[in-house]
């Protein structure tokens, strides 16, 4: 079971893309694998006949066995073997050569007959010929298993459908759990103007194809605010701070039944017309369900807004082990005091929820008016 995303310990094989037996070629996917974040489908890494040892439905622990590719089951063995070439694993050839062994004339007690490490280990401690050593079962492969249910009483159909949770559900129900019963968090909230970024954004959408959104502009400001402030930037683990050396914003995107996280890389490198492409595309992608690994890992921030839900403000949970998530609410006309003046002006509140052992209430407040003195000043942005 290959780990597809940084934080996955275990997946479901859904499907198996190739049949018991069948030729792979390198580079070919064979397997779709619901991981914590997606389901994705897996290549294969060597060209040969593919032996499947999981089933479909199968939870399994990452490193676990689910298949073996026997790369020299084809007609390249034959090739080898015309000319002259010795059947054996590449760690059995590297032994040989330290240990002095010839390969040529050893038994292989592999897969078709090829040498493997035991062979050449039990050559060396005789002279340099190996005698056949008996078989031993190979232990099972760990499987995870569902951890177990309280038992429930059945509701009784008046009282509405049950649904089982997807995988992906499942996982997300528990990290959210452990993030919100292990994080010490806090929140603290700023009151935005947004005046300039709405204006900004009209004159990037006349000369920028596709138009960025405000949420664009609000992942460029809190990738800068993230580099000048490293520990907003970083995570907890170990009893020890990890300062990320890369600025990585992941956005939450709603998609049926689930929520995932995209990441926009480097997000303090680049441009607002870079960060809207970019945001695009992968929004477009979460909902064709076609994210890959990589653009669903390596996220050090997250920011997540539900003002075109109308919701004015609200606190996320944070994805651990990140230090912070931004919660982005709907902006509205609001009445504030200008130079002795109460004036209308377009207003979004956002909270920012932090891990308190990595980020302290003035860290906090800090990266806040950071964030705020960009958005209110988007020129700044561009310096």
């Amino acid at each position: 079971m290959p780990r597809l995303s940084d934080s996955m310990t275990e997946g479901t094989i859904v499907r198996w893309l190739k049949a018991e037996g069948d030729a792979v070629q390198r580079g070919e996917e064979i397997v779709e694998v619901e991981t914590d974040k997606a389901t994705v489908g897996y290549e294969a890494e060597v060209a040969g006949t593919l032996s499947i040892r999981q089933p479909e439905g199968a939870v399994v622990a990452v490193g676990a066995v689910i298949a073996e590719i026997d790369a020299e089951a084809r007609a390249a063995v034959s090739a080898a073997a015309g000319a002259g070439r010795v059947k054996a694993s590449p760690l059995a050839r590297r032994l040989a050569q330290e240990l002095g062994v010839e390969l040529a004339g050893l038994h292989g007690s592999g897969p078709h007959g090829r040498v493997i490490k035991s062979d050449v280990m039990a050559a060396a401690g005789n002279g340099g010929e190996s005698t056949p050593e008996p078989r031993v079962a190979a232990p099972e492969p760990h499987v995870a298993t569902p951890e177990p249910r309280v038992a429930t009483p059945e509701p009784e159909p008046a009282d509405g459908e049950v649904q089982e949770l997807t995988r992906t559900q499942s996982l997300i129900a528990r990290r959210m759990a452990e993030s919100r019963g292990t994080v010490p968090e806090f929140a603290l909230e700023v009151d935005v103007d947004m005046s300039g970024v709405l204006e900004m954004r009209r004159e990037l959408t006349a000369v920028t194809e596709p138009a960025p959104s405000l949420n664009d502009i609000i992942v460029k400001a809190s990738a800068l605010a993230l580099r000048r402030h490293p520990r907003a930037n970083g995570s907890f683990s170990a009893e020890r701070f990890v300062l990320h050396p890369r600025v990585n914003v992941a956005i939450a995107v709603a998609v049926e039944g689930s929520l995932l996280t995209p990441v926009v890389t480097d997000a303090d490198r680049k441009s607002v017309g870079e960060i809207a492409h970019e945001t695009q595309r992968l929004i477009q992608r979460a909902r064709a369900g076609q994210l890959s690994p990589a653009e669903l890992d390596g996220a050090t921030f997250t920011v997540s807004n539900l003002g075109m839900f109308g919701i004015d403000r609200f606190e996320g949970i944070i994805n651990a082990p990140q230090a912070a998530i931004l919660c982005v609410g709907a902006v509205r006309d609001r009445p504030v005091a200008l130079d002795g003046e109460v004036v209308v002006r377009p207003v979004a509140a956002m909270t920012l929820a932090a891990d308190h052992r990595i980020l302290y209430g003035a860290d906090a407040a800090a990266f806040l008016v950071d964030l705020r003195r960009f958005l209110e000043h988007p020129l700044t942005m561009s310096l």
